[in-house]
């Protein structure tokens, strides 16, 4: 499903979906608010939005962005919506450069680019997602502190008997810079320390971390809980915490990402219409959970650009 561009989709319910995203008020990139909504309101419901959406960044939502492209384009057939799963910092560069029109980042635009670049720029907070560490189905530790994880990830703990496991070397499977899920875990880990250290193997894409723990003994990566697999490795406690989505909304669980996308303050209206319909009840109200994610609106805390936690 990745890298796919999407076909033009015959028309279903267009005055419903539109009538409902304009009922929200919501601001675009274009900066159109409530009161502009709802002078448009009939003259939106009556005609489909035409136009070509394209985007790049984060692989951890990619699967939640394409569920909702297909139903937005089945809403608005004069529309396609197409793009990839690059990473974070290739998704905000791509955005900023203006070579598409939406950004996905697991971090906040401020973490990969300059100042000027992100003042251009409008942020929409789609969803929220815990990440965790995944372990391969022969490894029997099912719980790691903050500070083994730490020992890991950094290369001071090499073997799974230092950690309670077997004696067997711990192959630690990375991903590669640039990256908001390794941004995120990292930041959640080692807080403001550097860390450089790749590991085994650094990977580009969340569907490549689920293939190579499928197919390795004796390994550990981290994950967006949508792309956890029990079929192909065990998903494990943090501070014996489970990564479950209940445990994430309070900030019990503390590796989490808020999705964002980015597009341009200038962004053409197919760009606004299909941001602020991920942001409507057809997507939040059902698709993000469908997906594995957590509403925006479920979160009892907030992260700013520096990580820091505060209640909402």
């Amino acid at each position: 499903m990745l890298d796919q561009a999407y076909s033009r989709r015959q028309f279903l319910g267009l005055a419903g979906g539109l009538a409902s995203i304009v009922g929200l008020g919501l601001v675009g990139c274009g900066g159109a608010g409530a009161s502009d909504a709802a002078d448009k309101g009939s003259a939106a419901a009556a005609e489909s939005v035409s136009g070509e959406v394209t985007y790049d960044g984060a692989s951890s939502f990619q699967a939640l962005v394409e569920a909702a492209a297909e139903k937005f384009m089945d809403a608005n057939p004069d529309v396609s919506v197409s793009g990839s799963g690059n990473g974070s910092g290739k998704g905000l560069t791509a955005v900023a450069a203006g070579t598409v029109t939406i950004g996905n980042s697991d971090v906040f635009a401020e973490t990969k680019l300059e100042a000027d670049q992100v003042k251009k720029l409008v942020d929409h907070e789609v969803a929220v997602v815990g990440m965790g560490p995944v372990v391969s189905k022969n490894v029997t530790v099912d719980d790691l502190s903050l500070e083994q994880l730490k020992g890991i990830f950094s290369g001071q703990i090499t073997n799974w008997k230092e950690v309670g496991g077997d004696d067997a070397k711990i192959v630690v499977l990375n991903r590669k810079a640039g990256s908001g899920t390794r941004a995120t875990f990292e930041a959640a880990v080692f807080g403001d320390e550097a860390v450089d250290f790749k590991g085994d193997a650094e990977l580009d894409k969340s569907g490549d971390v689920q293939t190579q723990m499928g197919s390795t003994d004796n390994a550990i990566s981290y994950l967006d809980f949508s792309h956890f697999d029990d079929s192909k490795f065990n998903a494990i406690k943090v501070e014996g915490v489970e990564p479950k989505s209940a445990n994430v909304t309070d900030d019990s669980f503390k590796i989490w990402a808020t999705e964002h996308m980015y597009c341009s303050k200038d962004a053409d209206e197919a760009t606004t219409a299909f941001l602020e319909f991920m942001l409507s009840d057809d997507v939040q109200g059902k698709l993000v959970e469908e997906q594995g994610f957590i509403p925006v609106s479920a979160m009892k805390v907030v992260k700013d650009a520096s990580g820091k936690v505060s209640a909402k």
